[in-house]
């Protein structure tokens, strides 16, 4: 299954042209895989709240530097995963 033909306005296209496959995205999940993205979210945007408070309880605690630089580096890959579910959740639209 292909993606739709491309169809635009400004420049004619050669009949049956498509969006390249990397441009492609799957139109919808399941309502059950969307709220399982939706769970892992609620659930790794709760840890990083975590992290932040245990970052700033060790800075308030003069915890060893290299501890809290490790800690916010886990904080930081929990951003990341954060995003990546957040681009799965919202649909990337093509204005």
């Amino acid at each position: 299954m292909g993606c739709a033909p491309v169809r635009s306005t400004s420049r004619p296209r050669p009949k049956g042209a498509f969006l390249a496959p990397e441009t492609c995205r799957t139109v919808a999940m399941s309502e059950q895989e969307q709220a399982e993205v939706r769970l892992e979210f609620a659930r790794l945007k709760q840890e990083h709240a975590d992290f932040d408070a245990a970052i700033n309880a060790m800075i308030a605690m003069g915890c060893d530097p290299l501890q809290i630089q490790r800690m916010k580096k886990k904080k930081l890959a929990l951003k990341d995963r954060l995003s990546a579910l957040e681009d799965r959740i919202i649909p990337d639209i093509i204005a």
